[in-house]
């Protein structure tokens, strides 16, 4: 099944993706306080210096695995399986591993650039974010299945 670059029917509406990126920032909040825990109780204070900087690489990395893996995995985090969306490339095959780490950094450029990337999507004609648009992929609606 591939996706039609027009077509709005797959495309999610931005109510869906603003409630699915809430509940994904309730994710993250919660992975950070419990790996930041994890490094405080291993390496000591980090507050300043190298440790500091080790512990931000390592919050980085730990968001970065997370996020890879569901992709990777099911093409869904936790957030995206309540909202039924999934994130596909063009041929609505699960991410490959360069794509999706590559997708991970450029949403973080995104957001440390105040979500330019984000709000692109209000933009875009199929509604994608700006990393998505230049990995070519997309976050379709699977709508659950009501076969009984």
């Amino acid at each position: 099944m591939k996706y039609q670059q027009s077509s709005h029917a797959l495309a999610p509406s931005f109510l869906k993706l603003g409630a699915c990126l809430v509940y994904e920032a309730l994710v993250i909040i919660a992975l950070l306080l419990v790996s930041t825990a994890v490094f405080v109780l291993i390496f000591g204070n980090s507050a300043n210096g190298i440790k500091r900087t080790l512990m931000q690489l390592f919050l980085f990395i730990t968001v970065g695995v997370y996020f890879v893996w569901c992709w990777q995995k099911s093409g869904q985090t936790l957030a995206m399986q309540t909202w039924h969306l999934k994130l596909v490339n063009k041929e609505a095959h699960l991410l490959s591993l360069n794509v999706a780490i590559a997708r991970y950094v450029l949403a973080c450029m995104s957001l440390m650039l105040f979500g330019l990337g984000f709000l692109w999507a209000f933009l875009d004609r199929d509604r994608l974010f700006l990393h998505d648009r230049l990995l070519k992929n997309r976050i379709i609606y699977v709508p659950r299945n009501t076969t009984s």
